[in-house]
């Protein structure tokens, strides 16, 4: 039976949700004494081996600690979220099923940062509600045109073509704890696009509530981004 607290919800129509988890603080402990054949010492100095481990960067004991997550998220966010290859995943195929007519509508846009060219900066000047009407428009015209093509006889590998990367996606993901913290520290500074970090801030909310001693030494030995969100109000 699914918990509320294995959920957190994103955007205006994505989800985060823990499905399965596989070992945790005590499984990197396990995984780096078997070296010396050696047995756990007690919390603190089981707490003090994963510090210096991740001080260290000896970090294949975290490999031994494996989340599953399901994850509804735009398909602009997956297709950056795809480029982290160590993991496995299983993505809705709209080859196989008729696609749902779930879209990220903003809540509030964003201007370019003429500085960061990857960049966006927030900006009350923009008509937020003008434009989210504009992208609104567009995706009642995608999703029309998707349905007629269907209608037509078309494939639903072809008509899918037709729909905007502002499209909800779902997909099963599985890492271990090594991938997980380096797509955190990549995904949750500042500099990702804010949505993604969204996603990433309710992955690291996983990440603290199931491995607290490996989130600790996390933050003080390896975050080297900034984003208050993560830390606690902190830089």
């Amino acid at each position: 039976m699914r918990r509320p607290q294995d959920r957190l919800d994103i955007l205006d129509k994505g989800f985060v949700r823990l499905v399965d988890a596989m070992g945790g603080d005590q499984a990197v402990v396990d995984a780096a004494r078997v070296c010396y054949d050696s047995a756990s010492k007690g919390e603190a100095q089981d707490r003090a081996l994963i510090a210096y481990l991740m001080k260290h960067s000896h970090l294949t004991p975290f490999e031994h600690a494996v989340f599953k997550f399901h994850v509804s998220t735009p398909l602009f966010v997956a297709r950056q979220w795809f480029r982290h290859r160590m993991a496995s995943y299983n993505e809705v195929s709209g080859r196989y099923t008729e696609v749902k007519d779930d879209f990220y509508i903003p809540a509030q846009w964003r201007s370019q940062d003429s500085v960061n060219k990857q960049g966006s900066l927030a900006s009350a000047g923009l008509d937020h509600r003008g434009l989210s009407a504009k992208l609104s428009a567009q995706v009642r015209g995608a999703v029309a045109a998707y349905r007629d093509l269907l209608a037509a006889g078309a494939a639903r590998e072809l008509a899918r073509l037709v729909l905007p990367l502002n499209l909800y996606t779902q997909f099963y993901w599985t890492v271990n704890c090594r991938s997980l913290m380096n797509f955190i520290s990549l995904r949750a500074d500042e500099h990702a696009q804010w949505e993604m970090q969204q996603y990433a801030l309710a992955l690291a909310e996983f990440f603290r509530r199931r491995m607290p001693w490996t989130w600790e030494a996390f933050l003080e030995h390896a975050w080297k981004g900034r984003n208050p969100a993560l830390t606690g109000g902190k830089p």
